[in-house]
């Protein structure tokens, strides 16, 4: 008997389409991939948006190593600095579905609502937006913000050092926020340097000695005028949704308008007011 041997090269044509279907399912593997990342459309369900959201500030929260820094000037020796008070703010951290997250008012109102809480409390984009006001300001930029301190709701203290650069986005932020509340601190791109802490009570401990604080402010550009060069200043604002600001640290309480005013628009009139009383562009 003639013993049958295979013809040569099938195995060659097994193994090309063996890869064929690899690079198939690659190619499909990377499609599915690209699709998870797009935006997804709102679905009509809140518990499925709940638990969307939560992926998503999971995600963002894992893929934070570390922040950049702001290129500023060095503070001047001449010059005792400003430091930002940011108080009441609404940094809640909750397990929503699976995972945890910051709750805010957009994507949480039925599980607020559902756990007996007004969602309109949840605005956690106030705070953002104030640091942004505060990080952007030419102020900082020239280097007179000393330092910025953020007290929670909860009573939660932490330290943003000037010269980070804050997420432009809220998604990122909240995942910052997240990431924060859990480990504690947040460390530099490349470094060890911890650009966000939290800190032990109360914030009087880290504030300069004969420090004047204040509230809100009226007419700013008037009432800086009348505070000598040579003492620090410590600007307390409300980073809350309504209401107002009750400590006992601060040594002057005054309106800066007869309207209510949003976080950020108070800080940028308080920025303002301090670079021309301090005559730079």
């Amino acid at each position: 008997m003639v013993r049958r041997y295979p013809v040569k090269g099938r195995k060659r044509k097994q193994k090309e389409r063996y890869d064929e279907d690899v690079e198939e399912d690659e190619q499909e593997q990377k499609q599915l991939r690209l699709e998870a990342d797009e935006p997804r459309e709102a679905e009509t369900a809140a518990d499925d948006d709940e638990k969307q959201s939560g992926e998503a500030g999971e995600k963002a929260a894992d893929e934070l190593e570390g922040i950049p820094i702001m290129p500023t000037q060095n503070q001047s020796s001449k010059n005792p600095g400003i430091i930002f008070v940011l108080e009441k703010a609404s940094l809640e951290v909750a397990k929503v579905g699976k995972s945890y997250q910051i709750l805010n008012s957009d994507d949480h109102a039925n599980f607020l609502r559902k756990n007996g809480r007004n969602p309109a409390d949840y605005r956690p984009d106030i705070v953002h937006q104030a640091l942004l006001s505060i990080l952007d300001s030419p102020l900082n930029k020239a280097g007179k913000v000393r330092a910025v301190y953020v007290k929670t709701e909860k009573g939660v203290l932490f330290e943003v050092k000037p010269h980070v650069r804050i997420p432009r986005t809220y998604k990122r932020f909240a995942g910052i926020m997240l990431q924060l509340l859990q480990k504690l601190s947040i460390t530099a791109t490349g470094k060890r340097e911890k650009l966000l802490r939290v800190i032990k009570n109360p914030v009087t401990q880290y504030f300069p000695v004969n420090s004047k604080r204040i509230g809100k402010l009226v007419e700013m550009q008037d009432y800086v005028a009348t505070i000598s060069d040579d003492t620090p200043l410590v600007f307390v604002v409300g980073a809350m949704a309504h209401g107002k600001i009750e400590t006992e640290y601060t040594d002057d309480f005054i309106s800066i308008s007869n309207y209510p005013l949003s976080a950020a628009c108070c800080i940028n009139i308080i920025c303002d007011a301090v670079r021309r009383h301090m005559n730079f562009i």
